[in-house]
């Protein structure tokens, strides 16, 4: 899954897409490099950020959107956003897509998700058992998130990384979205421009654990590790 951002202050700059022409162009690059999802933004999510208002997300996103269909009209699009009405609006406008939301949803969200019937990408925020105690959430599909980033410290997030096989028992794919984030580069003193190799060898082990997506700013790099770990396990 690639990360795109049509937003001005996500913490990996490269990610951020200006205009639609950037969007395009992103688009064709991380498809090239063995991109199967395409995953856009228009809410930075960073620690301090602040959201902009719901208007401001869709202005960003719209011709996004629009762009995106238009150049690449089958190809699977993640939209990256924590708002049922932005959902709702994508969906109605530009046909389905998986929904991936990092704030856990509320009803509102999961209503919308049901009735387009997409799937949608479920952050647990740590808590890798919420899916054994939410059965009602079983009819929709669903995309386990743990949520790195989102956890509350490093090591909090380092701990759930431990524990990323019990998601197994659910039977549902795995989303690992570590790129270039602080459990990353903070304990080795590095930046997120920095950080490439060693987010590869999370990706690695995210593989070896139950990852079946990995969420990336790197296709390329992020591909040749997926390869590797293929020839490994002869796959």
């Amino acid at each position: 899954m690639a990360i795109g951002n049509v937003t001005p202050d996500s913490f990996y700059a490269s990610s951020r897409l200006e205009d639609s022409h950037r969007v395009i162009e992103w688009a064709h690059s991380a498809v090239a490099q063995g991109a199967d999802i395409l995953d856009i933004g228009g809410c930075s999510t960073r620690p301090g950020s602040t959201p902009p208002s719901e208007e401001e997300e869709w202005t960003r996103l719209e011709p996004a959107l629009r762009a995106l269909r238009r150049e690449l009209p089958d190809f699977p699009l993640s939209l990256d956003t924590f708002r049922a009405e932005i959902a709702r609006r994508a969906l109605e406008s530009f046909g389905p897509m998986t929904i991936n939301d990092i704030s856990g949803g509320d009803e509102q969200m999961y209503r919308v998700i049901r009735h387009f019937g997409v799937p949608y990408i479920w952050t647990l925020r740590g808590d890798l058992t919420l899916p054994a105690s939410r059965p009602e959430m079983n009819d929709m599909n669903l995309i386990l998130d743990p949520g790195f980033g989102f956890i509350g410290s490093t090591e909090a997030d380092y701990e759930c990384m431990r524990r990323l096989d019990q998601l197994r028992a659910f039977h549902r794919p795995v989303l690992v979205g570590i790129s270039r984030k602080s459990m990353v580069w903070r304990p080795l003193g590095l930046t997120p421009d920095t950080s490439l190799a060693h987010t590869q060898a999370l990706h690695l082990y995210a593989l070896e654990h139950g990852a079946t997506i990995l969420r990336t700013h790197d296709v390329a790099a992020t591909r040749q590790t997926l390869r590797l770990w293929q020839q490994l396990n002869k796959l």
